[in-house]
């Protein structure tokens, strides 16, 4: 399987992540990357760089005044007086009936979900970055290979369409499947990071073209605690082509291939003509972020299931962060997938 990574992700080095009132160093460190390139070498894949898009796979999902707050926003921090070494919001205004704020620190809040996306002066570049390697994944794939993989950093399934957080500031899986839209009728999101994929179910909640399913830690019990629940199933058009399936904490590989086999039945019913797998290996027994409790074998078996469903497939990287399993992992995900295909 051919992978696509861009070495400009390092230029983003947050440094600011608060947890339960606590100032920590923030998850998603560049060191990241290093350790899935290691996984993607002991699995003997082609690393190949992206194409250099441009704006358009980003204006197919994300809003004009969010791309241009992303563009402009360190130099405009940068020009404040006062200004600190990252952007982190004091304000997430409620905006029913809120006026568009023009000052730089009112833009911050309005377009960040929480204060887990500090953004610095090379967040803008790495994540348009990350975009260009989801888009370039998907345009191999419409390009006739049969499955790649997109080593994005930073991270995007927690963006909404003009909104950052959760260490996302693009949505990569999105694009992905935007990009993929151009040429099929139906395209399906699956998304097996620890995490509940906010921002893509909101950015396709109202779309009958795009299905959204999501494997997650229990929201009710973890980030991102007010989405990922089981009755929210999309409206309007979109109304039945969004499925959430919260799974206990803790859970390991049996509950979670129950859940996936469960998932598979939903996209069989969606008929997509291509795929898209928000691939977090967060959901590992030992993340960091500790919310459920797959083995390596688990990541294999996942990506078996993965192959099983026999489309045209992009597997974009969501979460998965510092620990010594995490390449392996990878590594075993990816095998799992050729072995079944």
């Amino acid at each position: 399987m051919k992978a696509v990574h861009c070495e400009d992700h390092r230029s983003h080095d947050p440094k600011f992540f608060l947890v339960r009132g606590q100032v920590r160093p923030a998850a998603d460190q560049p060191e990241r990357a290093d350790r899935l390139l290691a996984g993607l070498r002991a699995g003997h894949h082609t690393v190949v760089e992206p194409v250099r898009f441009g704006h358009g796979p980003r204006a197919r999902v994300h809003g004009p005044d969010y791309l241009a707050f992303m563009a402009e926003a360190w130099d405009a921090w940068a020009a404040l007086p006062d200004s600190g070494p990252e952007m982190i919001a004091n304000i997430h205004p409620f905006r029913d009936g809120a006026s568009y704020p023009s000052h730089i620190v009112g833009r911050l809040g309005w377009h960040t979900v929480d204060t887990a996306c500090p953004i610095g002066p090379g967040t803008y570049a790495a994540s348009c970055a990350a975009t260009d390697v989801a888009a370039s994944a998907a345009q191999l794939v419409l390009d006739g290979e049969d499955a790649v993989y997109a080593l994005c950093r930073p991270p995007g399934h927690h963006a909404y369409r003009d909104r950052a957080g959760g260490h996302c500031y693009f949505n990569n899986s999105a694009v992905a499947a935007a990009h993929l839209r151009q040429r099929h009728e139906r395209v399906a999101i699956l998304d097996v990071d620890v995490h509940h994929g906010n921002g893509t179910q909101g950015i396709f909640y109202a779309d009958p073209t795009v299905l959204t399913v999501s494997l997650h830690a229990d929201p009710s019990r973890f980030y991102p605690f007010v989405w990922g629940y089981a009755h929210e199933r999309g409206e309007g058009p979109g109304l039945g082509a969004n499925r959430n399936l919260p799974l206990p904490l803790g859970t390991g590989d049996d509950g979670y291939m129950a859940a996936l086999d469960d998932a598979a039945r939903t996209l069989a019913a969606f008929a997509p003509t291509a795929l898209v797998v928000a691939l977090g290996l967060d959901a590992s027994e030992h993340d960091p972020l500790a919310g459920l409790s797959l083995t390596t074998e688990g990541f294999r078996r996942i990506g078996g299931a993965l192959a099983r469903l026999g489309l045209p497939t992009v597997l974009v990287q969501e979460g998965g962060y510092l620990s010594d399993i995490l390449g392996p992992n990878l590594t075993a995900v990816l095998a799992g997938f050729e072995a079944a295909r």
